[in-house]
């Protein structure tokens, strides 16, 4: 029987990875293996294999459906800030612009400008569109007459987690759809 999932290419069969409560590792990024390391975690008795692609592998002597899900045998306990990274800054913000809401040509702004003794911290940078981030040039918002809609904070990796869900990734695997909760209607 045919089944898109056996003429898929290798890279194209990445395993999601739940922790052992069954909760993905992390939406942003999605907490995707290669096949490979999925295979490899296998054979070392790390994981358990909860679904798996139709696509196989094989050895002379072995044979095996490459996971599409697969969970730790051991909780990893999630770090409560996540890493300060552009992607992140923007998840925080909802890749908004933060003086305007603008969704395009997206930078970021120091609050408090480093001239002025500003820090590249969590707290002192938001989201701008290029156009508001030349506005405001190198000083306060304030200074320049522009408002922040949202002040900046650190965020925690619920919160990013959460504001992840609603811009899920071009992809995703339909044995992916019971562990992963988007934006989607519940059904009573």
């Amino acid at each position: 029987m045919y089944h898109p999932d056996r003429i898929r290419h290798l890279e194209n069969c990445p395993a999601l990875v739940l922790n052992a409560d069954y909760t993905p590792l992390s939406y942003y990024p999605l907490s995707l293996w290669p096949w490979q390391t999925a295979i490899k975690a296998v054979f070392l008795d790390r994981v358990d294999i909860v679904a798996s692609y139709e696509r196989e592998v094989h050895s002379p002597s072995f044979q095996m459906h490459i996971p599409s899900v697969i969970a730790l045998k051991q909780y990893v306990r999630p770090s409560e800030h996540p890493a300060f990274t552009r992607f992140n800054l923007f998840l925080r913000d909802k890749f908004a612009c933060q003086y305007c809401g603008s969704l395009k040509d997206l930078t970021f702004d120091h609050v408090v400008p480093r001239r002025a003794g500003g820090r590249t911290t969590w707290e002192n940078v938001t989201t701008a569109c290029s156009p508001c981030n030349l506005r405001k040039g190198g000083r306060t918002p304030r200074e320049a007459g522009m408002t922040l809609r949202e002040y900046p904070i650190r965020p925690t990796s619920w919160q990013l987690q959460d504001h992840g869900r609603a811009f899920p990734p071009n992809h995703l695997h339909e044995s992916w759809h019971d562990w992963l909760y988007w934006d989607v209607e519940l059904l009573a």
